[in-house]
């Protein structure tokens, strides 16, 4: 599967558990680790735990295994490493601090709506 089709297929899954602020960061042509970002926001820390299941529970379907997971819902952000693809969970809070859409401002960012 080609990298924007995965990225998409994350967003997607993210946006049918009603993640908030779901974007795609292009991050190829800046970057030597992966393509893409995946960011969603999450409401609170249980539904934060239920978007990184799904997202693991869909991408197993698809045949597709995480490099690594890092972080946890009690730590207000949850990395998703897909190779790829990086799908990033946060609360609020964790999204502001770290703003990856400021980091890589320079990049296509793809809002994602249902």
């Amino acid at each position: 599967m080609v990298s924007k089709k995965i990225a998409q297929m994350a967003a997607d899954t993210l946006l049918s558990k009603q993640a908030l602020d779901v974007n795609m960061i292009n991050i190829a042509e800046k970057s030597g680790f992966a393509d893409y970002f995946v960011n969603a926001t999450a409401t609170n820390s249980r539904q934060m735990e239920a978007l990184s299941e799904e997202i693991g529970d869909k991408f197993e379907e698809n045949k597709m295994f995480p490099k690594s997971v890092e972080g946890k819902k009690s730590s207000g952000w949850i990395l998703m490493d897909y190779g790829d693809v990086i799908v990033n969970i946060f609360t609020p809070t964790m999204r502001d601090l770290y703003s990856l859409e400021k980091v890589w401002g320079d990049c296509e960012i793809i809002k994602c709506e249902d």
